[in-house]
């Protein structure tokens, strides 16, 4: 007998999908596999998993126990599980992922293929945009009109707003914040107490906070200009 899969399960198995490249037999494989393990195989229930005015439609699937309400829309190949909402105006399409505890609201797009993911308790909002392959997890928020795109993650407790932007393979986790109109790319990795505002480009390096606030200049890392 199979055993039924957790939500660290599926997690990972999205994750190992969306590395894999796009319409390769391994990455259809775990996808169709993952669609079939949806609870009780119900999807786009309504007033189950679609309240309102809300639309899923393309091969987008709403099930388990997520919800897309108010006039949200769902589409493409996307997927919303797990205890997810999706609500307000925003959209999820493209090959995107929204599941676990996450909330994805107002104006906010999370969209991309191989996919973009939205998991854990993490909350995309405003006018936000998650796109590309990055992943937002953990208890990050994102909001304004902040963009993470490309290979980018945030995650911990992590708050990126304004008009930020994070993008290339960079990480910013923990309890950091980048806000403002600064960019955060390449490989760099935003943690601890780290602030990252105003018009400041970081290119990469390593930053915990313990640099202070940086809000202007372009950065290779802590004390080393570009």
């Amino acid at each position: 007998m199979a055993r039924t899969l957790t939500a660290q399960d599926r997690s990972s198995l999205i994750r190992l999908a969306s590395s894999l490249p796009v319409g390769s037999p391994e990455r259809k494989a775990i996808l169709a596999g993952l669609k079939s393990a949806a609870s009780g195989g119900e999807a786009n229930v309504r007033w189950k998993h679609i309240f309102g005015k809300a639309k899923v439609s393309d091969y987008a699937q709403v099930y388990e126990d997520a919800e897309v309400s108010g006039s949200a829309q769902v589409s493409g190949s996307a997927w919303v599980s797990g205890k997810a909402r999706v609500y307000g105006q925003a959209k999820v399409y493209g090959s995107a992922k929204v599941y676990g505890s996450a909330k994805v609201y107002d104006q906010a797009k999370v969209y991309g293929d191989p996919g973009a993911q939205v998991t854990d308790n993490a909350k995309v909002y405003g006018n936000a945009e998650v796109s590309g392959i990055a992943w937002v997890f953990g208890d990050a928020k994102v909001s304004g009109n902040a963009r993470v795109y490309e290979y980018a993650e945030v995650s911990g407790s992590a708050k990126l707003y304004g008009d930020a932007k994070v993008y290339g393979k960079a990480n910013v986790s923990d309890n950091a914040k980048v806000y403002g109109n600064s960019e955060v790319s390449g490989k760099a990795k935003i943690g601890g107490n780290a602030r990252i505002g105003g018009t400041a480009v970081i290119l990469g390096g390593v930053w915990d906070g313990s640099e202070g606030p940086i809000m202007e200049g372009r950065w290779k890392a802590p004390g080393v200009p570009a």
